[in-house]
């Protein structure tokens, strides 16, 4: 029977939905938090457990690599399950897994807990978005609890040093973990009372395990060699790494389409909203995650700040994002989303060409400003992009939109640190080859060629004045490679404010008729032939 839901309002959240957003806001900081706190935490418990420094590496990187590999898996899996079911379920493992890390007694024993921890908290991000789209049906509604979400997890990344040097002031390392733990029992005890309970009707078969193997030799390999090509440099292992990545993707794709129910529906991709919402994501993840860690290495190791102190010049950039996230669903109700991402992007464009500007003259001022440009325009990119890839899918297929959201976000950051931190090794390389002093000794050339860090370090064991000779070559070196990826950034920030408008302009204001989910508006495809017809509309 069809039903006729032209005249039919959109169903508006009651205090009830607004109470579960907050249940949900609080695991999705608490992410965030983790994956910046223990970088405070990193020598501390190095030296209480003895970790090597490929040991230290693991700790680090096991986490982001156990969550983006798992990511599309457990959004499909929501979808056949249950999201709230998947959520409570990777809530308890993340509770346990937090216990374990916070009193692991090898390093061995932290590795594994951390990867426990990864895939516990794959099921978290996309069980949460999720829920967030199916609980917020109006469209105006769901923009601002989206931006919301993105919020949080920003401001996890933001005060994620601040809390943690707080709790490594009095306490011991193993408290970074234990944060979590209050949080999830909490989670635990509300969500069965503010968390409706969604699933995909349609998903009635079995997880297929041969496509959740593929996906995994997809993601791993390709996250762990851009990772890899960053720190060490081009090399043998990465390169194959990233081709087994690559190989095992074509093998995902061809299995997906023979799949009745597949674990990731390629239809969606038909659609130019979706699409090139993901884009975006991918690549806005990728400026934002590159041009961070270079301006981070800038102030500490060009301007000489302490980490804690770093980490406060950036924090006005962080608000200014979380407010911008805040505000452009609000904007958006009147002006379409394409234009509000794009106008968006054109103000972070501006700030990475002041970055351009910036030289060895102390000019903090002006980094701050040029930060908190690139930080405030990128926050409408975050939640709209978001909101968008989520609005084009089917609500019972909200679980893997929200994971391919999720795992575009991570690709891009790899891809950032990747291309962009290379560039920027490059770039100094070039500018401090030839400008070394004469009489630097050969131990402390080739450091001091490798990276900017390996010139500080190694320029403050010589005597006056080659020592700082070689360190302010290295540092005017650095600030060259800072240029470069700023232009860069700034003109990739361009091409996606015109893709923005070219595949997303059909996306009308969330407050507009023609918006789904407002009155007048035609029902989203669900299944089958009508997904079709929407993946082939422009």
């Amino acid at each position: 029977m069809e039903i006729n839901n032209a005249a039919a309002e959109p169903v508006r959240a009651t205090r009830r939905e607004w109470l579960g957003l907050a249940v949900l806001a609080l695991p999705t900081l608490l992410l965030s938090l983790d994956l910046s706190a223990l970088h405070l935490a990193l020598s501390k418990l190095s030296s209480d457990l003895g970790a090597s420094s490929i040991e230290q590496l693991w700790i680090i990187d096991i986490y982001g690599f156990m969550i983006a590999g798992f990511l599309i898996t457990m959004g499909s899996l929501g979808d056949r399950i249950g999201r709230r079911k998947l959520l409570l379920i990777g809530a308890t493992f993340f509770a346990i897994a937090s216990v374990l890390a916070a009193f692991s007694t090898t390093p061995e024993m932290l590795i594994v807990t951390r990867a426990l921890l990864g895939i516990a908290g794959a099921t978290l991000m996309p069980s949460t978005l999720a829920l967030i789209t199916n609980m917020f049906q109006d469209p105006a509604q769901r923009g601002a609890a989206i931006g919301v979400w993105i919020s949080c997890f920003m401001g996890g990344m933001v005060i994620g040093p601040l809390v943690g040097g707080a709790l490594l002031q009095f306490f011991w390392w193993g408290s970074v973990f234990l944060l979590a733990v209050p949080v999830m029992v909490l989670l635990l005890a509300a969500g069965p009372a503010l968390l409706p309970e969604f699933k995909d009707p349609n998903a009635t078969g079995r997880l297929d395990l041969i496509s959740v193997v593929l996906s995994l030799a997809t993601i791993l390999p390709a996250v762990w060699g851009v990772k890899e090509l960053a720190d060490s440099g081009v090399a043998a292992g990465p390169l194959a790494a990233i081709a087994v990545g690559l190989v095992a993707g074509v093998l995902f794709v061809i299995r997906q389409q023979r799949l009745e129910q597949p674990l990731m529906d390629l239809r969606l991709f038909g659609i130019r909203s979706f699409s090139g919402a993901l884009v975006i994501a991918l690549l806005g993840a990728a400026v934002g995650g590159g041009t961070i860690l270079v301006v981070n290495i800038y102030l500490q190791m060009v301007e000489g700040l302490t980490p804690l102190r770093a980490g406060l010049l950036m924090l006005p950039s962080g608000i200014a994002m979380v407010i911008a996230a805040m505000t452009a669903p609000a904007i958006a109700r009147t002006v379409r989303p394409a234009y509000v991402i794009a106008g968006g992007m054109v103000v972070a464009a501006i700030g990475y060409v002041l970055l351009t500007q910036v030289d060895r003259s102390g000019g903090f001022a002006l980094i701050v400003v040029a930060v908190i440009l690139t930080s405030a325009g990128s926050g409408p990119q975050a939640a709209l992009s978001t909101e968008l890839v989520l609005r084009a899918a089917p609500p019972e297929k909200a679980g893997s939109a929200a994971s391919m959201s999720e795992t575009s976000g991570e690709l891009g950051m790899a891809l950032g640190v990747a291309i962009l931190g290379s560039t920027a090794t490059a770039v100094y390389g070039a500018s401090l080859d030839g400008n070394i002093p004469a009489g630097t000794p050969d131990a402390v050339a080739e450091p001091a060629r490798a990276s900017v860090i390996g010139a500080v370090t190694a320029g403050q064991g010589l005597d006056e004045p080659l020592s700082g000779q070689l360190i302010d070559a290295a540092r005017t070196a650095f600030t060259s490679g800072l240029h470069s990826v700023a232009w860069i950034s700034a003109a990739l920030l361009i091409f996606l404010a015109i893709v923005a408008v070219a595949t997303l302009s059909g996306a009308p204001p969330t407050g507009a008729a023609g918006h789904p989910g407002a009155p007048g508006a035609p029902e989203e495809p669900t299944e089958g032939p009508e997904l079709e017809a929407a993946a082939e509309r422009p």
